[in-house]
């Protein structure tokens, strides 16, 4: 927030105050020089980009957006982070992620940079019985572990127990999480489990262990099933509602439960978001323990994890720019513990190199960027106060219809929350289509001649409940037809960009097509003739002034020299011969899918 000088010299004092109607005025001035005649309030809506859950982000905001009051670090509401000192003192939990029972790969992790494990245990990771070895050389007092073991919960923590003791690991030393998380088990498997061990194995901590917990809340499973941010925090909350339940059912106090929960959060590369998103549910948790009579045990304890979703698998270097934005965000957010999915996550099991990669992209942000020695950095920003409590209520009202739909099993049992998943991921499917929300390296900037990136297979994931989606699904699905045809004909689908005119007509056009048929894998010949390109479709590719004069007379030559299709790049105009149209804008999926079905591309 901007302080006054004590001196009493304010820089602006001289200048009258700016209004927020003569800036509408400048803007629509602005706007109606590319064609747009609005005024007012719709000039600023013009600029304003709609997001889910029925959120607008607009291009300004001022001190007359109002939201409540943040309150302190450490205090409810608990918005600009649950401790005192937020992750000043070390930074964030460095948390790594391991799926099979690799020592060395542990071992290298922790003496690079991570400072807890998160171990994927039994039938979709590491065996139990291998549980001792993988944490051979750990020194289990120093590196929380945290457990994610599905139905086989009740061996692993016993065995996580076990060999605390077989250490000598006092149990007031004892750091981590034992991962029950029933809910979140039937959320990916459609399975019901039994909550007595998880209320077992709470009771055990709550009365033993200080520094363990019992229970994660994990809100992946409906980020991954295509859910929107509200949705995610509506369904964390469902569920840290239940297990209360259940808990002070099985003879714990509301503070003890509390203690049992932590919250495990998808952060996305909109870092805005992400940092609202976990402040939101800082404040939602805050108001769900002050209901229940226990307002100073509301601290959220967050653990937040790259989404998975955004992970492509075409160009998978990208994936390092989406991890660091997202690790930014989840930083700057409060989180206290941060995975890195490694930025071959999506190809299969990570090598060495992109663990390395991983765990470097938070010891830099901490070491070097020093983001952690500001505690919440975006708090005072009025846009992020703004959308913290817009995307507060939105995640509020999404929680408040699973509780009058009978709670969070009910809603998974009866198919409500699958239904709403999909509802929001077939909007967003919509604009990855049209490319409204690119993909760099996959919708957009595609490269053919790309080396793919080979990995050993990792371990198949638990399956069978909630879907897992991913934003490249359409285009890889274009891309494998591609591939396909290229190991059977030796060549990719191609098309033949016409350009007309001169280099400035045509360039921008021309790049613009050559993008958009790259990204469904079929490849563009810019060189010589259409005869001699190989092709069997073609696209125009200049300025609307040249359209006007030679598009179609130009559309009429390609046909008649064999092209079965001839597409023009721009916006769909009276011109003879020319069968379809690409633009910004236009489904390209449904475009790309359709020419690839006519070349004969299976």
């Amino acid at each position: 927030m901007t302080v006054l000088p004590d001196d009493g010299l304010e820089l602006a004092a001289e200048f009258p105050d700016s209004t927020h109607e003569q800036w509408q005025r400048l803007v629509a001035g602005v706007l109606r020089k590319s064609g747009k005649d609005v005024e007012g309030a719709q000039a600023e809506e013009a600029l304003s980009t709609a997001l889910e859950d029925g959120l607008r982000t607009r291009p300004l905001y001022t001190a007359h957006d109002a939201a409540p009051e943040p309150g302190l670090p450490g205090f409810a509401p608990f918005v600009r982070s649950g401790r005192p000192e937020g992750n000043t003192l070390g930074g964030w939990d460095v948390r790594q992620r391991h799926a099979v029972a690799d020592n060395g790969a542990v071992l290298a992790d922790l003496e690079n940079g991570v400072t807890s494990l998160w171990l994927v245990v039994g039938e979709a990771g590491i065996p139990v019985s291998s549980l001792g070895r993988v944490l051979d050389g750990v020194y289990l007092d120093l590196a929380p572990v945290v457990l994610d073991a599905g139905t086989d919960v009740e061996p692993a923590a016993r065995e996580l127990l076990r060999l605390y003791e077989e250490r000598g690991v006092g149990k007031d030393a004892a750091r981590g999480n034992l991962g029950a998380d029933p809910l979140g088990h039937e959320a990916r498997t459609g399975q019901a489990s039994d909550f007595a061990p998880a209320a077992a194995l709470a009771r055990l901590c709550a009365e033993e262990y200080p520094g363990l917990r019992a229970l994660t809340v994990d809100a992946l499973p409906y980020h991954e099933a295509g859910g929107s941010a509200a949705q995610e925090l509506g369904a964390s909350l469902a569920t840290g509602v239940a297990y209360l339940r259940a808990l002070t059912e099985a003879g714990l106090s509301v503070e003890q439960a509390c203690a049992q929960l932590e919250f495990r959060y998808a952060a996305t590369a909109d870092q805005f978001l992400t940092i609202a998103k976990l402040r939101a549910a800082r404040r939602l948790w805050a108001r769900v323990a002050e209901v229940c009579g226990a307002p100073a045990a509301g601290a959220q304890v967050q653990h937040a994890v790259t989404s998975p979703v955004m992970m492509t698998r075409r160009d998978p270097w990208v994936n390092m720019l989406r991890a660091t934005v997202a690790t930014l965000a989840a930083g700057a957010g409060g989180a206290e513990s941060v995975t890195v999915l490694p930025f071959d996550e999506a190809v299969g099991l990570p090598d060495a190199f992109a663990r390395r990669i991983a765990r470097n992209t938070s010891t830099i942000l901490i070491e070097e960027s020093h983001l952690a020695r500001v505690i919440d950095p975006a708090g005072g920003s009025w846009y992020v106060e703004r959308l913290t409590d817009e995307l507060a209520r939105a995640g509020w009202e999404f929680f408040r219809t699973i509780e009058r739909d009978g709670g969070q099993a009910a809603v998974l049992r009866s198919g409500r929350i699958r239904t709403d998943l999909a509802t929001t991921w077939a909007e967003r499917s919509k604009r990855l289509a049209k490319r409204r929300e690119p993909i760099t390296g996959v919708s957009e900037f595609p490269f053919l001649a790309e080396k793919p990136v080979v990995r050993e297979s990792a371990p198949t994931p638990r399956s069978g409940g909630l879907p897992r989606v991913r934003r490249d699904e359409a285009f890889e699905e274009l891309r494998a037809r591609s591939d396909a045809h290229l190991a059977r004909a030796g060549s990719r689908p191609r098309i033949f960009l016409a350009a007309l005119g001169p280099a400035a007509a045509h360039t921008a056009r021309l790049t613009f097509a050559a993008n958009l048929f790259q990204a469904g894998g079929i490849e563009p010949v810019t060189e010589g003739t259409f005869e001699e390109s190989g092709a069997t479709e073609a696209c125009l590719c200049s300025s609307d002034a040249l359209y006007e004069e030679r598009a179609g007379a130009e559309a009429a030559r390609l046909k008649a020299a064999g092209a079965a299709q001839v597409f023009l790049a721009g916006r769909p105009g009276p011109y003879p011969d020319v069968d379809d149209h690409v633009f910004a804008g236009c489904d390209a999926v449904a475009v790309l899918s359709a020419t690839l079905d006519r070349m004969g591309v299976s």
